[in-house]
């Protein structure tokens, strides 16, 4: 389980953010995480749980954003999100059109209270 050293590295990185304010208080950390990351936000959220349980209340939380499937036609730079495989353009009918997100791994913020 993958997921398990990915909420260790967001924790960690949180941590080192907040290590940055004095006498401040991780409360949430909001991730963004693709549909094709290959991240299953449900076991990050379970790993991440787990990790923060020795933690003195208020426990922090992570808030996870599902960033879906998009392409970019380069004819007519239409975005749109995918449905299923299909990637042609659904405004011009030009394939092979270009990804532009539902690949995220990333920390979007860091929520914290000043004690």
């Amino acid at each position: 389980m993958h997921e398990m050293g990915i909420a260790n590295s967001i924790l960690d990185r949180a941590q080192a953010e907040i290590e940055h304010h004095s006498n401040a208080r991780l409360l949430k950390v909001g991730v963004r995480i693709g549909e094709w990351s290959g991240v299953e936000p449900e076991s990050l959220r379970f790993c991440f749980d787990c990790l923060v349980s020795g933690h003195a209340p208020p426990l922090p939380v992570i808030d996870i954003e599902i960033c879906p499937r998009q392409n970019r036609c380069p004819a007519c730079a239409t975005v749109f999100t995918l449905d299923g495989y299909n990637i042609e353009c659904p405004s011009c009918g030009v394939t092979p059109t270009q990804p532009v997100s539902g690949d995220e791994l990333q920390i979007a913020y860091v929520e914290m209270e000043e004690q």
